[in-house]
């Protein structure tokens, strides 16, 4: 990894194979119910950026992966250094789905 490798914007489609091939992994929405429903990433389960604290119920144990996104990176970022103070030990920012060039389900 290089000096300059964190400045460079996630690559949310590089993180979906990434979780694809991670077993257990959780792939994590953040942004809103209404924005989810308008469009999500397949297997993607909708956690809003405001509900962060209740992650538990939708993955109980902090051990597992968690493959985190939103619209552009902004809203992921800030879950996932909310989930690693809540103790989720393997959480990835992949970025925003804006750069998405995969299908979505509605």
């Amino acid at each position: 990894m290089g000096l300059f490798d964190s400045l460079r914007p996630a690559d949310i489609n590089a993180g979906v194979r990434e979780f694809r091939e991670t077993p257990g992994a959780k792939l994590i929405d953040v942004r809103t119910p209404a924005e989810f429903a308008d469009g999500h990433i397949p297997g993607a389960v909708n956690v809003p950026l405001q509900q962060i604290g209740s992650i538990a119920a939708a993955v109980p144990e902090a051990a597992t992966p968690l493959f985190v996104y939103c619209l552009s990176g902004g809203r992921s970022a800030q879950a996932a250094a909310a989930l690693k103070r809540a103790g989720y030990g393997d959480v990835r920012n992949i970025g925003g789905i804006g750069n998405w060039n995969g299908e979505v389900e509605r």
